[in-house]
């Protein structure tokens, strides 16, 4: 039955209530496209065969009213992109499902932007590996309890609260975090966002922080002192626009790993002093807008910087308007091909 209604975009109604779906293995893609479907009860539909959802209610933009009680999950292997770009979904009552075996899980609620609370202490995801993009833009969230998740497996966190901007804490203490390589753009733009524990984090196998934290504007405090970031390649955007963070301790980071640096504390417009004196920068390439906008520094530690391979440091220091001095003797500039407004705005 895949595909089977997709991209349907006029039907406004269905009724598949004398349906037998006891034997069905698929159903991945069945409704993706009903754009102007409202409401669907699939109340009699037997799943207990079916391992395939993927995208199955994809871009079903008009849907506010779903029933799924009598959905068997337990052979389901695939939930990616399941309900995807729902926007209109105010609720959804997941408690029946058993989610054991599925291993995908991305962008499962990609873009349920109605959504208030949606409960999922029932989730099994000890086999899951992919939850990257799995909340993205879910704006109206306001509080999301994850303590029953197991994360052992996942390998993909990229993007996965991005864009929950109604989320004004979150505990993440349980989460396992050990095998996981892509953690770019995880909280990015949670802007109501002031709690965030994510103390247990075990970063070891991480390589993309890309934007990580991104626009967290409303964070006064975190603490990454258990970060390992000596894999990690990618800083740009890190902690870029966290305009309330009052103190940043990054004192245990191993960046020796890192090429782009660039607007890593862009617009940090609360922090005081900054200790990157163990920032290891040998393979840095860019560090374009790197503390571009901070204009609370008064100290800004980067002696042991090592510039000797960076080309671009266009704008690193502009807006620094508190900064009375910054000792940059040190710096190797053999390299640089732009160096444009490196110092506007330094007393």
């Amino acid at each position: 039955m895949s595909f089977m209604f997709n991209n349907c975009s006029l039907l406004h109604s269905i009724n598949i209530s004398n349906f037998d779906t006891s034997n069905v293995t698929n159903i991945g893609n069945m409704f993706a496209g009903c754009s102007s479907l409202c409401s669907l009860n699939l109340s009699n539909f037997n799943t207990s065969l079916a391992n395939d959802m993927s995208f199955m209610f994809n871009n079903c933009l008009s849907l506010i009213s779903l029933n799924l009680s009598s959905f068997d999950t337990s052979r389901a292997i695939n939930m990616a992109y399941m309900f995807y770009n729902c926007m209109l979904l105010t609720s959804l009552n997941l408690s029946n499902f058993d989610t054991s075996n599925v291993n995908t899980m991305n962008s499962t609620f990609y873009k349920c932007s109605s959504l208030k609370a949606i409960d999922l202490s029932n989730f099994n995801t000890s086999n899951v590996k992919s939850m990257s993009y799995m909340f993205y833009s879910c704006k109206n969230l306001s509080f999301l309890n994850l303590s029953s998740f197991d994360t052992s497996q996942v390998t993909d966190m990229s993007s996965m609260f991005y864009l929950c901007s109604n989320l004004t804490s979150l505990d993440l203490s349980n989460f396992k975090t050990s095998k996981v390589t892509f953690m770019s753009l995880m909280f990015a733009s949670c802007t109501s966002l002031k709690f965030l524990n994510i103390s247990n984090f075990d970063t070891s196998l991480v390589t993309n922080m890309n934007a990580m934290f991104s626009s967290c504007s409303n964070l006064t405090s975190l603490d990454l002192t258990n970060f390992d970031t000596s894999k990690v390649s990618i800083m740009t955007l890190m902690f870029n626009k966290c305009q309330n963070l009052l103190s940043l301790d990054l004192s245990k980071f191993n960046t020796s790993n890192v090429i782009i640096m660039k607007e890593m504390f862009y617009k940090c417009l609360n922090l005081t002093s900054l200790d990157l004196s163990n920032f290891d920068t040998s393979k840095v390439t860019i560090m374009t807008s790197m503390f571009k906008g901070c204009s609370a520094l008064l100290i800004l530690n980067i002696s042991c910087f090592n510039t000797s391979n960076v080309e671009y440091m266009d704008y690193m220091f502009t807006g620094c308007s508190n900064l009375t001095s910054l000792d940059l003797s040190h710096f190797d500039t053999s390299k640089v091909k732009d160096m444009a407004y490196i110092y506007v705005s330094i007393l």
